[in-house]
């Protein structure tokens, strides 16, 4: 089969490999779609400590089951799926307090190899994070039960209703498809950049104002802000957005070894709660199923669909800055 595989930063190659065989209670499935991914872009451009160089390469898919384990329930060949490419261990000590983003083995037992015409699914995953497809949804879309596992994650806990106000920063693909679920609920939201251009593009998703980082944004008075430049020093600016009393969502992930420093006594006296937000739980992964079966639009976040050949030039786009997320059909 073919598959793609990032060799070092800047270099990608698309290799003939054996098609792996399904074990006792893996699936083998047949990939239909894959997305481009923010963090698929910054492995491209400086590597990446989650995604192992040389290695496969992607991990935003959908298909349709190829061949099944003897042991494997509730899937047969011809099924259409949609599915992530981690699910937690739930014997560390993180998932044994729910938490199962945090889980020691996660990392290390996740897949990768999304840019092929095959991908193999273990156990853990075909059982807590595996889905049919129903008709509703086409495979475009269900290739974003991820990145949308990642934004619900992000989500929990906060209450976000028609009254709630949201500030968004950033213009990329993962800041844009907070939009759509924001919009969903109904919240007011503002999305904050630096490209006044690039900003029509969230205008055009339904933002309901946007703003310029270049401009005075103090006073702008979020009830909650979510961060997804990665940027360090757009994480320490993300504080002058938010209410008294607010949450600043921290999601875009910096390189590692980088710092970051905030008023302390904006942090104290306002009673600001920075918080990150990494990856997803299973029940996570669940909502977002939920989400794209009822209708969200995430399919108006492609840039273009290409072939499998041709994904050494969508990385050649994305790393100019060029495009939101890219398609690859297979």
């Amino acid at each position: 089969m073919k598959s793609w595989y990032l060799i070092r930063p800047g270099v990608i190659e698309l290799r003939d490999v054996d098609i792996p065989s399904p074990s006792h209670y893996e699936i083998l499935i047949r990939i239909k779609t894959a997305l481009t991914c923010g963090t698929d872009l910054k492995a491209f451009k400086r590597g990446h400590p989650l995604i192992p160089m040389p290695g496969p390469f992607g991990h935003e898919f959908s298909g349709v089951v190829e061949d099944v384990g003897n042991m494997v329930s509730g899937f047969k060949k011809g099924d259409c799926i949609m599915a992530v490419h981690t699910a937690p261990c739930n014997n560390c000590d993180y998932c044994k307090r729910g938490a199962f983003n945090l889980c020691d083995n996660l990392m290390n037992e996740k897949i990768l190899g999304a840019f092929s015409e095959y991908i193999l699914l273990p156990e853990h995953i075909v059982r807590q994070n595996t889905f049919k497809k129903p008709d509703e949804i086409s495979f475009q879309s269900a290739s974003f039960l991820e990145p949308l596992s990642c934004v619900i994650h992000g989500m929990s806990g906060l209450n976000i209703n028609p009254d709630t106000k949201v500030a968004i920063v950033g213009y990329g693909a993962i800041a844009l498809l907070h939009l759509l679920v924001l919009k969903s609920v109904g919240a007011k939201v503002i999305v904050v950049g630096r490209d006044k251009g690039k900003l029509k593009r969230a205008i055009d998703l339904g933002a309901d104002e946007v703003v310029s980082l270049t401009d005075r944004i103090c006073g702008l008075n979020a009830d909650i802000v979510f961060e997804c430049t990665g940027n360090v020093e757009v994480w320490e600016k993300s504080t002058d957005l938010v209410r008294k009393g607010g949450v600043v969502i921290l999601f875009g992930g910096c390189p590692k070894g980088t710092t970051a420093r905030f008023d302390t006594y904006r942090l104290h006296y306002d009673e600001i709660t920075l918080k990150g937000s990494f990856h997803y739980n299973p029940e996570d992964v669940k909502k977002a199923f939920n989400l794209l079966s009822k209708g969200l639009q995430v399919e108006r976040l492609i840039t273009d669909v290409v072939g499998l050949n041709e994904l050494d030039k969508v990385f050649r786009l994305l790393s100019e800055g060029k495009g939101i997320k890219y398609l690859i059909e297979t």
